[in-house]
């Protein structure tokens, strides 16, 4: 008996990743998917059937939003019964973003979907593209018993893959533009692949792909410093509509002890908007109560944002309230563990 080949998809969205340089005029153009086996012919010495898709028209990734994450997650939707693993094209400035929303919109995905990118387009000397573009595609293919062994939303860059929702990006210029400070690496790629088995999520496997297109924008973030004035404060928290706000606050979880302070935090909690308390730092975890510069947050019933990412957090309540979960049990919620993306 012939082993089926794997099927790989391919998601062009745009970015850095998707252009080549024309040498006559030095100006950057979109890549032609269909044309991609020319450009990368090593892609023919890879063990799996590679098909292509383009959004109709490539976006840079700050122009990335709610819309778009919907049609990359019917994309998937679409050949998800189709194809064995997902390699999603995109552009490194909100690829931990679109990752961790697509972390959270993918729910019981029992299949890889690998976020990559490149610092340089595909055509350049020197570019990073084709080494994140192959492992890529090589990493989604990798099969255990027949099964994709990789079953989440995960980030690809320079030599490392990474769970998405742990990610951030760390440099504009490196080609190691990325770091998952709280969590290992769950592949590393070398002479050959090394897998962190350990480090891999546990997919309960049978159960069918739900995908959850409703996300609520009406969310915010603001990163406390020295002399943040309460008008400033009071501003955001009034803003219309607005239902959840991180607060990346300092070190563990710290933030002023100022009466004003607490007072417009406190008004809002009871008005129902949820805030979430993430540390600003780059690693480590929030831990309130640890002194008295965060007990008095934990009093007023801020929700532990633990050792996630501003990235991660930010999408997850998106998520959360878009499927309408009940005030009751929102922080409860929250401060679980849904896809790996906190401890």
């Amino acid at each position: 008996m012939v082993n089926k080949k794997t099927k790989i998809l391919l998601i062009y969205t745009g970015g850095t990743i998707g252009m080549v340089k024309d040498y006559e005029t030095g100006a950057l153009k979109a890549f032609n998917f269909k044309k991609l086996l020319k450009h990368i012919p090593e892609l023919n010495q890879l063990d799996c059937d590679i098909d292509s898709v383009s959004f109709e028209t490539p976006i840079d990734s700050s122009n990335m939003n709610i819309t778009s994450w919907v049609v990359i997650a019917e994309i998937i939707e679409v050949h998800y019964a189709s194809h064995d693993g997902f390699v999603v094209l995109h552009g490194s400035d909100t690829m931990s973003y679109t990752s961790s929303a697509l972390s959270y919109m993918l729910e019981n995905l029992d299949k890889p979907v690998v976020f990559t990118g490149s610092q340089l387009p595909i055509g350049d000397l020197r570019t990073d593209a084709k080494e994140n573009l192959i492992t890529s595609i090589q990493i989604a293919a990798l099969q255990e018993n027949d099964k994709p062994l990789v079953r989440e939303v995960c980030l690809y860059f320079e030599y490392k893959l990474y769970r998405a929702n742990r990610t951030t990006k760390i440099n504009a210029e490196h080609f190691e533009a990325f770091a998952s400070l709280n969590y290992p690496s769950l592949v590393e790629s070398g002479v050959h692949l090394k897998v962190n088995q350990e480090a891999l999520l546990k997919v309960k496997r049978g159960k069918k792909l739900k995908v959850n297109k409703e996300m609520d924008q009406n969310v915010a973030i603001l990163k406390i410093f020295p002399s943040l004035s309460r008008a400033l404060l009071h501003s955001i928290l009034n803003t219309p509509n607005l239902k959840a706000l991180v607060l990346e606050t300092y070190g563990s979880g710290n933030a002023s002890t100022e009466e004003w302070f607490r007072k417009e935090l406190g008004e809002a909690i009871k008005k129902g908007i949820f805030v979430v308390n993430v540390t600003q730092c780059s690693g480590g975890s929030v831990i309130m109560g640890q002194y008295e510069t965060s007990e008095h947050l934990q009093k007023l019933g801020l929700i532990n944002g633990k050792d996630i990412t501003t990235e991660a957090a930010i999408t997850k309540l998106m998520y959360l309230l878009g499927n309408n979960v009940s005030p009751n049990l929102f922080k409860t919620i929250f401060e679980t563990s849904l896809r790996g993306e906190m401890q």
